[in-house]
């Protein structure tokens, strides 16, 4: 049974908007952190966005100002809202939960953006 599972990702033109989901079972979302990540074939998989337990996040640079995650635990989702997006933004997204027991990671939801 998958414990991540994404959803959201599409074709979208620049300087458009997508918000990504990531529904998780109700024992991950106590994880130490959840994050999105992304990868396209010519790089290795980076990281856009996390957000620990404690409700602190971090951005990579280029997610600054645009990207925003949260979460709603009511719901057991973590989302990536994406704004302003850019064709340097198309890849696969990947959400990841992490614990001192587990490194779970979805199935990965694409996200392509044209000029």
């Amino acid at each position: 049974q998958a414990q991540l599972v994404e959803s959201g990702g599409g074709l979208v033109q620049a300087g458009e908007s997508l918000r990504l989901s990531c529904t998780a079972s109700e024992r991950i979302m106590s994880s130490n952190s959840m994050g999105w990540y992304r990868q396209t074939p010519e790089n290795q998989r980076e990281l856009v966005a996390e957000l620990t337990s404690g409700g602190s996040t971090n951005y990579a640079d280029s997610a600054k100002g645009r990207f925003t995650i949260s979460r709603d635990n009511a719901k057991n989702t973590v989302y990536l809202q994406m704004n302003s997006l850019i064709p340097d933004d198309t890849a696969v997204y990947y959400c990841n939960a992490v614990s001192p027991y587990y490194d779970y990671w979805g199935q990965g939801t694409q996200v392509t953006v044209s000029s």
